[in-house]
């Protein structure tokens, strides 16, 4: 609790309050009074303190599969136990006598009388005015006995700060203030949280009519409208603070969203405004149903149960379960692993739901809360439909039976709220008609042709389809409807790249391809903007995003399942046809273009020509790119890049043309990029025949894997150096997003591409890309695509700096002789030390076995590249192209090698097991 006397830590000196109550103060004098042989002495009081503590805690850590009971009546006992030990040494500092008048109050989460096993111990010691006459509340001292009660001040707050060190001393955690009853009225009046901890209080020694006249003064002081709007103003700040979600990989089941503050802060507003202090008391108001009191108290114990066991388990006061602690926490509860999902998952899965139906309850109590405070139940309503109005801009229903009498209505009240863009959301009525609807929505509902196509309604509206499946989803609807969806809702998925659940994500590519449609937001991706101009049925892309993950977690491919479940929908809904064809091929297909463009060599004419067979028609490809597109951006804001976007471009790009007729043909294309590189070289005021030198000197391969702008950088820039005996390099800042593009031109070796990771690593950049090259003349000629972690992190970049820094290092770091230094084991992260990646190598050679493609899959952390090549090198095996992708903590990087030592299987074995344990996640 904020203000008031700061609170000594163990072994620290207590400093008084001041005379105002809320101050500095002086050391405490220790008492020369002999203590009542009867009264246990201080570290007879720690000793039982401690002990009774540790057996309360582990008596509940024992019990296999605790109850919601269990767990009150824990934190009961502990709550109990606290007060008890909290007599005992008000006593013992004789505080009856030293500081007559005062009270000791349980304020704050004590002050409820439920006590978690690692929570602060919130005291309020509560003395009389300055002036006042010890026992007499409130009445004023005579002055001839002034000096005499100034005294008699000083001692007891004396005594009080005493009192507060024994407490640290025993081991009761408190977070203290001493004020009068007029302070806290003066600081509860500036600041709503002291004011809410107040609401709380609890006597628990002293004076009880001192604490009589806190209470009456707080319950004469209290403004329910102002409290309430400050209140609701605090939990959106709170919600925002924790990604205004229930979903967070590593939530806090006291503080986010869904979690035990929700719930507190309903009660909070109720009982400010005197409408009950219990579930039980806000059923008998009418503001809740006997159902949802039910439910409350469900929810609320298992929110209670994790957090409880979340504290004995760490051992100190942890209220997020991060992921450390995940896996140790769903077995403490006997959950087991089952097929695909992890006893993590598992108990997250069940988690979130949890959290889920909080966050519902709350959205409808605090809605009805505001209505019996402010009136607003009253406001006037605009009718919408026969059975919708709008009030206020709350979607409100005709009957607060609505879906018992007609359930096609559930559906029917999001293709309104889709069709009237001023609605800002569902009023409490309607969210709590639709709560306690949702045994409705049962398996007639779901094959009933009314609702196919009110939902077919709802995908086909020009807008708001977006808001529209958020609400359903947020108020069950989604689930109960589409009975697949239902099992992904609040399913984690641990593969180090996808930041929320299914159900989220999902949702999150929907508004993806939502926003490609919207004109506002052509910004944005202006080529996937104009592609979805052209588009005629946004819907079809719609449904793809919703069925393209609705199988994960099933175990199998959950690609071939998705697309057999969306085959279901289709038939269902009367979707056939092209439309439906293409619906199930986006959803089978959806991996592939984002696995070939990352993946594939673009520059191979087979490549394109396989994937064009694959997609088919010019149709199948737009609606790929898009899907493609917006399912990486719904990953995580980390996984997207302007590096990833330029690739799935190119792709589009060349298969299109291979599409529309226009078989690649090398040598035509090879001439055309030359052509255009030239014209590139005159605009720079390059002479005739500048880039012959080093021209001479190429593959046909090098011309086919860079385009026009980078062969002629590439000719600028070594013009004068194609017989250099140094390493040579240039960068310049990317043309794709932030970062650099890093031209290495040296007499070729072994470990070149090594020393390079090598550089690149130590320097603190991350490589997303490389093609590597060795001319006629046996030099190297490598281009890298490069990103700045450490400019990352500090914002703005200086590229003029960073080239000239890059262009001078890692010159002098080619140029270095001698052995290679052993890679760094780099730190990974918690989330990796939880759910680490199996390190996964593969080679498989081309039709003629003389280029191998490499293949790493590991957990990321600074070093892996290196390490990698650094067992190329040692193999003498030639890297011809690298692909680096990063997914979140995940890498998935792909290597066209060739070499000798890959013509034995004996010596493919060894190098795989070589780069296996290169890659391993250090302990």
């Amino acid at each position: 609790m904020s203000g008031g006397a700061a609170l000594p830590a163990p072994g620290r000196t207590a400093t008084a309050p001041s005379a105002a109550g809320a101050g500095p103060a002086a050391p405490p004098v220790p008492s020369s009074a002999t203590p009542t042989p009867a009264l246990p002495a201080l570290p007879e009081l720690r000793q039982r303190f401690r002990q009774g503590k540790a057996d309360l805690i582990e008596r509940f850590a024992r019990t296999q599969r605790p109850s919601a009971a269990a767990v009150t009546q824990l934190l009961r006992a502990l709550s109990r136990h606290v007060d008890e030990a909290l007599v005992a040494l008000w006593e013992q500092q004789r505080l009856s006598a030293l500081a007559a008048g005062a009270a000791l109050v349980a304020v704050g989460g004590f002050g409820r009388g439920e006590l978690f096993p690692q929570s602060d111990v919130d005291l309020l010691v509560l003395l009389p005015a300055a002036g006042g006459t010890p026992g007499t509340p409130g009445t004023p001292g005579t002055p001839g006995s002034a000096a005499a009660a100034a005294a008699a001040s000083a001692e007891g707050r004396d005594a009080v700060a005493a009192f507060i060190t024994a407490c640290w001393d025993i081991g009761i955690e408190c977070g203290s203030a001493v004020r009068s009853v007029e302070e806290c009225l003066a600081e509860a009046a500036r600041d709503v949280t002291v004011q809410t901890s107040l609401l709380e209080a609890r006597w628990v020694h002293g004076d009880k009519r001192r604490f009589a006249e806190l209470r009456t003064a707080l319950g004469q002081a209290m403004d329910a409208r102002a409290f309430f709007t400050a209140k609701t103003l605090e939990m959106r700040q709170r919600h925002v603070k924790y990604e205004s979600t229930p979903y967070s990989l590593e939530p806090n089941c006291k503080e986010s969203p869904g979690g035990l503050r929700d719930l507190q802060v309903v009660i909070w507003v109720a009982r400010a405004a005197g409408l009950g202090r219990t579930w039980a008391e806000l059923a008998a108001k009418g503001l809740i149903t006997p159902f949802e009191c039910s439910q409350l108290v469900k929810h609320e114990g298992t929110i209670r149960l994790v957090r409880a066991r979340l504290h004995a388990l760490a051992g100190r006061r942890e209220d997020r379960l991060v992921f450390d602690l995940q896996t140790a926490l769903a077995e403490s509860f006997g959950l087991a692993p089952t097929k695909g999902q992890r006893s993590s998952e598992v108990l997250m899965h069940r988690y979130y739901w949890a959290a889920k139906a909080v966050t519902q309850l709350n959205q409808i109590l605090m809605l009805n809360i505001e209505e019996r405070i402010f009136g607003s139940e009253k406001a006037p309503m605009r009718p919408l439909t026969i059975r919708f109005f709008d009030r206020g801009g709350a979607l409100e229903v005709a009957h607060d039976d609505i879906y018992l009498r007609d359930p096609h209505a559930i559906l029917e009240t999001f293709l309104v709220f889709a069709q009237n863009p001023g609605l800002q959301g569902l009023s409490a009525r309607t969210l709590r008609a639709l709560y306690n609807a949702r045994q409705m929505m049962d398996a007639g509902f779901r094959r009933d042709p009314v609702n196919h196509r009110l939902f077919m309604q709802i995908l086909r509206q020009p807008r708001g389809q977006t808001h529209a499946l958020r609400l359903m989803n947020q108020t069950s609807v989604l689930g109960r409807y589409l009975w697949v969806f239902r099992r992904i809702v609040g399913r984690m998925q641990h593969d180090l790249f996808h930041v929320y659940t299914v159900d989220q994500h999902i949702l999150m590519v929907v508004r993806n391809v939502r926003r490609f449609f919207i004109p506002e937001h052509a910004h944005e991706y202006p080529f996937l903007s104009q592609l979805a101009a052209q588009w005629d049925k946004p819907w079809i892309l719609y449904l793809a995003a919703i069925f393209h993950d609705v199988a994960k977690g099933r175990g199998g491919d959950h690609s071939d399942l998705g697309a057999a479940e969306v085959r279901r929908f289709n038939r269902a809904h009367g979707i056939s046809g092209e439309d439906a064809q293409l619906i199930e091929f986006l959803v089978r297909q959806h991996l592939r273009m984002s696995w070939i463009a990352q993946k594939e060599d673009l520059a191979d004419p087979e490549v394109i020509r396989d994937f064009a067979r694959v997609v088919g028609t010019p149709r199948r490809l737009d609606a790929l790119y898009l899907l493609t597109v917006a399912d990486i951006r719904g990953t995580s804001p980390r996984v997207w890049n302007a590096w990833k976007g330029k690739l799935l471009e190119d792709l589009y790009r060349l298969t299109l043309r291979a599409l529309g007729g226009a078989q690649p043909h090398a040598e035509a294309e090879i001439e055309s990029r030359k052509a255009e590189a030239r014209q590139i070289l005159a605009l720079h005021s390059a002479l005739p025949g500048t880039e012959e030198p080093l021209w001479k000197t190429l593959e046909v391969s090098y011309f086919a894997r860079h385009d026009a702008a980078e062969i002629a950088w590439h000719a600028r820039s070594l013009w004068r150096h194609v017989q250099t005996a140094v390493p040579v390099v240039r960068a310049r800042p990317s043309s794709v997003g932030e970062g650099l593009q890093v031209l290495v031109y040296s007499p070729d070796q072994a470990d070149l591409f090594a020393r390079i990771c090598g550089y690149f690593d130590n320097a603190g950049f991350s490589i997303q890309d490389a093609k590597i090259h060795t001319t006629r003349a046996g030099f190297a000629l490598d281009t890298f695509q490069v990103a700045s972690t450490l400019a990352e992190e500090e914002g703005d970049i200086d590229y003029r700096s960073l080239i000239s820094l890059v262009e001078n290092q890692a010159a002098a770091a080619l140029a270095a002789t001698g052995p290679l230094p052993e890679p760094r084991r780099g730190r990974v992260s918690r989330r990796v030390r939880s759910f680490p990646v199996i390190p996964r190598v593969s080679l498989a050679p081309d039709e003629r076995a003389q280029r191998w493609l490499l293949t790493v899959s590991a957990s990321d952390r600074s070093g892996l590249l290196y390490a990698v090549a650094r067992v190329l090198a040692a193999n003498r095996i030639n890297l011809q192209l690298a692909k680096v992708t990063t997914l979140g903590e995940r890498v998935e990087d792909t290597f066209l090698v060739d070499g000798p030592m890959l013509q034995q299987p004996k010596a493919q074995l060894r190098i795989e097991r070589e780069i296996l344990d290169a890659v391993a996640t250090p302990a």
